[in-house]
């Protein structure tokens, strides 16, 4: 286990499996007053467009800044399950709380809190603390779960939500500690704790600064990677392809004009998956 209060929450859950163990009115009050905010948000009319210096979004790539701020316009739509994706995660983080309460886990609920970063005004609302540590909540899929949120370092490795950014501007602005995740697996309920006591929070904040400081300024625009290429066990085919960090952006089509998606050049599948090729060596 990577945090103490995980040994209570799951000794509650075990009870609660049994029959053994229930949740007060209060704590269910909690619950329900959590998800009827939450509500309100998602369904608040307000349009998710609208560009501002956010927590969520200054650990995100540069480039992905850039055009939120400078070429909206240019976004793929977000398609309808967006509303159930973010209101699942308003679901899980609700409930969860609730089960800390129910396990007599002492922590503060999530509050706004503002502070100042390269001389902007940041605002954002954190998830918890836990004995003077900031945390966040996730909901992850099955592959997510195992593979992103294995350990700080594979996590960090490959941040294109910018959640290693995020802790850190609630740390600094709560002046605390940073904590880590607490990430649900959406496919089976399990739950674990991914501690990012290891973060270097200066280098972490050093980065969010030169972010914000290559937004406000106006700066022209530069991608943040380059293509990738394509191998077939070990061996190059002389094709590229799409960077990892590029395919869930909704800018993708945007900032790279000569995607070209088809099936796999070099699997041996009946069913190849589907790959975004950049450059091929043999078109024909």
């Amino acid at each position: 286990m990577n945090h103490p209060a995980e040994l209570p929450i799951r000794a509650f859950l075990d009870k609660a499996v049994k029959g053994q163990a229930t949740m007060s009115d209060d704590i269910i009050e909690n619950v329900v007053e959590d998800l009827r905010a939450a509500l309100k948000r998602q369904f608040s009319g307000k349009s998710r467009e609208e560009f501002k210096l956010r927590p969520s979004g200054l650990g995100k790539p540069k480039c992905q800044l850039w055009f939120e701020k400078n070429k909206p316009e240019t976004a793929e739509p977000l398609p309808s399950n967006f509303m159930f994706n973010m209101i699942i995660g308003d679901i899980v983080e609700a409930i969860f709380k609730g089960v800390l309460r129910a396990s007599n886990v002492d922590f503060v609920d999530s509050d706004t809190v503002k502070t100042k970063i390269a001389n902007q005004n940041i605002t954002g609302e954190y998830d918890l603390t836990i004995d003077n540590r900031v945390d966040d909540i996730k909901s992850a899929s099955a592959w997510s779960y195992s593979n992103k949120f294995s350990d700080y370092n594979t996590l960090s490795n490959n941040d294109s939500f910018g959640y290693v950014a995020q802790l850190a501007i609630y740390a600094k602005a709560l002046g605390v500690d940073v904590g880590g995740w607490w990430v649900l697996n959406k496919a089976n309920g399990d739950f674990k704790y991914v501690s990012a006591r290891q973060m270097d929070t200066e280098e972490v904040m050093s980065k969010v600064e030169d972010t914000i400081n290559y937004i406000v300024n106006d700066e022209p625009f530069e991608r943040c990677f380059s293509d990738v290429p394509e191998t077939y066990r070990g061996v190059p085919s002389g094709n590229t392809i799409l960077p990892i960090e590029c395919r869930f952006c909704r800018f993708k089509y945007s900032c790279w004009d000569n995607i070209k998606e088809m099936p796999s050049k070099v699997s041996k599948a009946k069913e190849p998956p589907m790959v975004e090729y950049i450059t091929l060596a043999d078109v024909a």
